[in-house]
């Protein structure tokens, strides 16, 4: 995969979970990252995502691509958030 595709993937990826961690409802972590920050780098991220697509991808391909990602991203972050915390509280005892 050349490396504009796969930045044009990695990045909105990296902005909506920026996004995603400023919630006080994320599971991540236990306390959210400061909103102001983490929105305004999700944001700035999610921009060099869009480029990036323009970059590697015609127009409307980028479009479809940038809007698929978010929509897959933006679901998918809190279900893995979720899936990190029942592993970390799976506790396990070897006798």
């Amino acid at each position: 995969m050349p490396f504009l595709h796969l930045l044009s993937l990695a990045l909105p990826f990296l902005g909506c979970f920026c996004i995603y961690r400023a919630s006080p409802n994320q599971r991540w972590g236990s306390a959210p990252w400061p909103a102001v920050p983490a929105r305004a780098a999700g944001v700035v991220l999610l921009a060099l995502g869009g480029w990036a697509g323009l970059l590697a991808y015609s127009a409307v391909a980028a479009v479809f691509v940038f809007c698929t990602a978010l929509m897959l991203f933006f679901c998918l972050i809190p279900y893995i958030g979720v899936l990190v915390g029942l592993r970390r509280s799976d506790t396990h005892e070897s006798r």
